[in-house]
């Protein structure tokens, strides 16, 4: 159904740019209007299908996993990384990208169940949290690139405290639920 949305969309736009190019001074405006209708009803199928999607136990649960999961990886990674001392150059980037961005894709990947499971302001606490802790590990590979290995390492730890919030608050929600 999510596929005939689709179409319906592609047809509809593809329909109002064609009754627009017939005659450049009159436009066929019943043909026009058909096509842009037939686009809103593909839209509407589409998102009523994604939503559906999107709430169904399955995804809801496996979303679940994989925010617990990769959370707790991160912060695990992150705190290996503090331990190590190996907070220098390339060595910190090649550990960052092998260690931490798959675990941060995943994360995002499935933050949007959070809404569904917890709320909107559980969603944006914890949000709020990871999207900085975020940034600074995006800052820590720009800091070590470009030689600044004191300022990568004091923002590896403030990525660690974010990251660590914000699993504090995934596990509180998640509590709060069972």
């Amino acid at each position: 159904m999510k596929n005939f949305g689709y179409f319906l969309v592609a047809a509809g736009f593809l329909g109002g740019a064609f009754a627009t190019s017939l005659d450049v001074d009159n436009v066929n405006w019943m043909l026009f209007g058909t096509t842009a209708v037939a686009a809103a009803i593909g839209l509407f199928i589409y998102k009523r299908q994604v939503n559906a999607l999107a709430r169904s136990d399955t995804v809801l649960e496996s979303n679940r996993t994989e925010l617990r999961e990769s959370i707790a990886n991160i912060v695990k990674d992150l705190s290996e990384l503090n331990e190590d001392g190996l907070t220098k150059g390339a060595v910190l980037r090649d550990r960052i990208d092998l260690k931490l961005r798959e675990d941060l894709r995943r994360f995002a990947d499935a933050r949007e169940s959070m809404v569904h499971l917890f709320g909107l302001q559980t969603y944006a606490d914890i949000m709020s949290h990871f999207a900085t802790g975020e940034r600074y590990i995006n800052r820590v590979w720009s800091a070590s690139a470009d030689g600044y290995d004191e300022e990568a390492e004091a923002y590896l730890k403030r990525a660690a405290g974010q990251f660590d919030e914000a699993k504090q608050q995934l596990l509180k929600a998640a509590e709060s639920i069972a």
